[in-house]
């Protein structure tokens, strides 16, 4: 337990320190809404695919393919339940506040908070759950998601989910597991350097736009408190249960218990500010809910690894 702790704690301070340095760029003007909604844009188009890219270049292991087949339905499955959670309890007339609160309870930070506490706790095998828990959250991010930011009248579009560039990484991911093809340093090297990045820039992308609002208000607001119970405690608990009743034990379980428990999801302020919603809501839920998560995701993992 105390392992956990300082583990998840260590992490999530890291992530503190990075958008602290964010604040003081908006504060010091050293960042303004144009440069950063042009890091946001390199975010979601180049430095994310890499991640998932990477993520998958190893030797095909069969006795991996059942254990992948789970997690991704699992992913499924946990975003499903959450997707109606959100639609159940925030009612809002104000559409673009809706709409942060539902993106932000749906959606957990599975990439760059879980996978590094997935490499640290369990290995190499637990990036490997991870890595398909994320590409399962790209394709419902980058569907169901775009289309619940953009807002009504907005219908899925079929043609956008295919050549996104995360979905596209997905598959090429995959063939590239599945098929063992080998990565040449020539290209694995720029790409791991990209994908690096999938830490740092959002972190300073959230602190900028903590500069740019009440930082007071992000421990007022009653409706961001019910956004984060749902996204760091309920929904990880009952997700923990079902997937426990179902069979799922050992690094699986924990490894998705990571995933499930992670704090609202950075790429919430990314899409606010794309799709013009309410970007200081966004960065309270996901200030809050990473803050919080210090106490809530040690104890989800620790009772995820109780024999």
């Amino acid at each position: 337990m105390l392992e956990s702790f300082l583990t998840v704690g260590l992490q999530v301070l890291t992530l503190f320190i990075l958008i602290a340095v964010g604040f003081f760029c908006g504060k010091g003007k050293m960042l303004d809404e144009h440069s950063v909604k042009k890091i946001t844009d390199i975010l979601l188009y180049i430095i994310a695919p890499c991640v998932i890219v990477r993520s998958f270049i190893r030797e095909f292991d069969p006795d991996m393919m059942i254990g992948i087949l789970i997690v991704a339905v699992s992913a499924i499955a946990v975003h499903a339940f959450s997707i109606a959670v959100a639609t159940l309890v925030f009612r809002s007339k104000d559409e673009g506040r809706k709409r942060v609160l539902r993106f932000g309870t749906i959606f957990s930070n599975c990439s760059f908070m879980s996978i590094p506490l997935q490499q640290q706790i369990i290995g190499n095998d637990g990036v490997l759950y991870g890595a398909t828990f994320v590409a399962m959250f790209n394709l419902i991010a980058w569907s169901y998601g775009v289309t619940l930011m953009q807002g009504r009248g907005k219908g899925i579009s079929v043609k956008k989910i295919i050549i996104n560039p995360s979905i596209i990484c997905v598959f090429v991911g995959m063939i590239i597991f599945l098929w063992s093809i080998p990565v040449h340093d020539i290209i694995y090297k720029p790409l791991s350097y990209l994908a690096d990045l999938n830490t740092p820039l959002p972190m300073l992308v959230i602190g900028y736009y903590l500069s740019k609002g009440s930082l007071k208000s992000a421990f007022t607001d009653k409706m961001a408190y019910v956004s984060v119970f749902l996204r760091i405690i309920a929904i990880p608990a009952v997700a923990m249960t079902v997937l426990y009743l179902c069979g799922v034990r050992g690094d699986m379980l924990t490894s998705l218990v990571i995933s499930v428990s992670a704090p609202t999801a950075s790429i919430t302020t990314m899409f606010s500010a794309k799709f013009d919603c309410d970007t200081e809501l966004s960065v309270k839920l996901v200030t809050l809910s990473t803050l919080l998560s210090m106490i809530t995701m040690p104890i989800f993992v620790s009772i995820a690894q109780l024999k």
